[in-house]
Parts: C-alpha cells; structure tokens; sequence
C-alpha cells in the first residue's frame, strides 16, 4: 500500500546520510525509521540500501527511488501552490536567483511579506545552473537567471537590466586601461564575463582579453568581492546592486563609462506553469523600485537591450 511518509522518510534518510540525524529531524525513533524503510523496500519489493554497520549506500533501485520521490514532492508542492494563484497578498513565493539580485530583491521581498502577512518567502540563492535544476524538479516556482541557458521544458521571460560597475580601490586616480591592468583583476563567479563587457566596449581598439591582466584573488561569493578592491588588491566588475548594498561602498570608487553595460535579468519558470499573480505583482513592483532608482523613470526594456547589445 502507497504510504507518502515512507517515501519522506526515505528521502530524508538519503539526504541526512544518518538513521540519527533522520530520527531526530522527523521526531521518530531510530527504530522507527528502520521500519519505514523496511515497508518501503517491502512495497516496492527493491533493497534500497546496502547497509555498512552505521552507514550505508544506495542501491540503483534505491537511486531511482530517490529521485522519484523528489519529484513526487515537488509535483505536490507545486500542486498544493496552484490552488491559490489568484491571491495577490496571500501563499507561499518559493524564488532562487544569483546573489548579484538577491543581495537586493530579497530585502525588498521580506519588506513586502511585511506588508502582506499572508505572504512567506523562501529565497534561495545559488548559481545559475543550480537555479535551473532547481526550477526544473519544482522545488521554486521561479528563478531569476544572468544567463538565458535555453532548456526544453523553460520558459524565459527578460524581466530587467542592471548597470554593470567598474570598480576600483578608493585610492586609484588612473583612467586607462593599462593602469587596470598594472592594477590586476579581482575574480569572482560570473566576473570574468562582466568585466569583458564592460572593458570590450570602453576600450574599444585597446582590450583583448581578461585573460592578460593578473589575477589578483577570487571568491564564490559576489557580497565580498569588494571587501578585496577596498583593501587595494585590484579592481573588477559588479552588478549595481552588489555595489549599492555593499559594506565596502565607502572605501571604493565606480570609474565613469563612455558606454554604459548591462547585464539583463530573466524570469524563468516551467513550460506550461503559469506564474501565480503574487509572483508577478512581487517582481513588477521591485522592477519598477529599481528602474526608478536608477533612471528617475520607467525606461522601456528595448532601449536598455540595444545598449547593452542583447
């Protein structure tokens, strides 16, 4: 007989990677994960596990099993959000996007689940790929991607534009490119993609590649990369919002473009899922937030993706 448990045990135990840990997670005893696991193997009538004393690995019926039952949760969490996708002030926003957004959007969320106490947000922040097979096994309705990596079963949607920044030690006077690169490059996740942009259109005729100027660090962790310009140890390129949110604003400086870059933002949810209205409300609303603090006004999305040649 199907028992849903049985299967949240499992992925639990899985997950946990402890009988111990999965008890005390799941309020059960020990013994009591054990023999959910048994009538588990018993219905589908598979070994799961192949048990190593305390520890354990999982058998291919088992891997199967698991993955299995991660979409079996997903699907119901997705289901169980659908039944309220009118309410504009009310459910659950499940949202993942980079850090180079969220540093941003995600105190502008909590900000409106304030305002709207039926709200909850769960944010989660990660990298684009991650947000892709996260969106992809429904474990968040929608993600915010830097990068349009086509997939099948996605739709895309080009939501907004953020300035890309140049930014410097506060003590830095220099203006030329070969001044940056006698400073060097501090790198972190996307960085050097930025900071190609951003130098190919500036110095136009004079930047070749990222590749020759000295790497002077790098972090996974887009909130900290300025904490490394601050200290003098080189220069690189952020989204505004990392700047704008930063601790270390105040010990850099942003060198002024010719040209203006962009990096564009996508909304991104499943093929066929249609995006509930507090969802749309949530990220229009922070969109318009955001073009006004940058602009002054609404700036349409087609001038922005001409200059930033997207």
């Amino acid at each position: 007989m199907f028992n849903a448990q049985y299967f949240r045990t499992f992925i639990t135990l899985v997950e946990t990677g402890s009988f111990t840990h999965t008890a005390r997670k799941l309020a059960m005893t020990q013994p009591g994960v054990s023999q959910h696991i048994r009538k588990l193997e018993q219905y589908l009538d598979r070994t799961l596990l192949h048990r190593h004393g305390r520890r354990f690995t999982l058998t291919e019926a088992g891997r199967r099993a698991y993955d299995y039952s991660v979409r079996l949760f997903a699907e119901h969490e997705q289901f169980r959000h659908s039944l309220d996708d009118e309410s504009l002030d009310s459910g659950d926003c499940r949202i993942a996007s980079p850090a180079s957004v969220g540093l941003m959007f995600y105190p502008f969320a909590l900000g409106y689940q304030q305002l709207y106490s039926g709200l909850t947000i769960s944010y989660n922040f990660a990298f684009n790929n991650e947000i892709v097979q996260d969106v992809l096994a429904g474990r968040h309705d929608m993600g915010i991607l830097t990068d349009m990596t086509r997939h099948p079963d996605l739709e895309y949607e080009l939501w907004h534009h953020e300035p890309l920044c140049l930014v410097v030690p506060g003590d830095f006077r220099g203006s030329s490119l070969n001044e940056l690169l006698a400073l060097g490059f501090v790198n972190y996740f996307d960085g050097v993609n930025n900071a190609s942009q951003v130098l190919r259109e500036n110095f136009a005729g004079e930047f070749r590649s990222i590749s020759h100027f000295p790497q002077r660090g790098f972090t996974n962790d887009v909130g900290v990369v300025l904490d490394a310009v601050a200290r003098g140890l080189g220069f690189t390129v952020v989204p505004r919002p990392v700047l704008e949110s930063s601790p270390w604003q105040r010990q850099v400086l942003e060198m002024s473009l010719t040209t203006p870059v962009y990096e564009p933002l996508y909304v991104v949810i499943r093929r066929g899922n249609e995006l509930p209205g507090r969802y749309r409300q949530l990220i229009d609303e922070f969109r318009q937030q955001r073009r006004n603090a940058l602009y002054g006004y609404d700036v349409p999305e087609e001038t922005l993706s001409e200059e930033s040649g997207t």
